[in-house]
């Protein structure tokens, strides 16, 4: 595919390498690329409620539902609620703590992997931009 001059291209093509490229790490604990957001945020932000998790990753309301519903009948979320409110809140099991860090793992060396030929200041550029052209979280 000629991605020259389409940056839709390039988003497509980095987003394809990046699934690729976990798909067999995150099988080592039973994940699937579809969960990995929902495993990271929430290893970020424990006792998070699924509200907060729906915001933050721009899902419906079904999709979270089913995604958490999942993800605590695999193992990898507990659902607790606590007792001053009504709300449930998530929180990584020890299998969901694994995954995490796989997770983590696996954005750092991709991203080595990717930006090996790029001095400290390209990076900053390029990140720059990144957060210039769109809703790129900051660092």
């Amino acid at each position: 595919m000629d991605r020259t001059g389409y940056l839709s291209g390039y988003a497509t093509w980095f987003y394809k390498d990046f699934a690729a490229y976990t798909a067999s790490r995150l099988q080592e604990v039973g994940l699937n690329f579809g969960f990995l957001y929902q495993i990271l945020y929430v290893g970020k932000h424990p006792d998070c409620s699924q509200g907060k998790l729906k915001e933050a990753l721009k899902m419906d309301w079904g999709y979270c539902q089913r995604s958490v519903e999942r993800l605590v009948k695999d193992g990898f979320l507990k659902k607790e609620k606590s007792e001053g409110d009504r709300n449930w809140h998530l929180r990584l099991s020890e299998k969901g703590e694994q995954a995490f860090e796989i997770s983590r793992r696996t954005f750092e060396e991709w991203d080595q992997k990717k930006l090996a030929g790029l001095s400290l200041d390209e990076k900053e550029s390029l990140f720059a931009l990144l957060r210039k052209i769109g809703s790129a979280p900051q660092s």
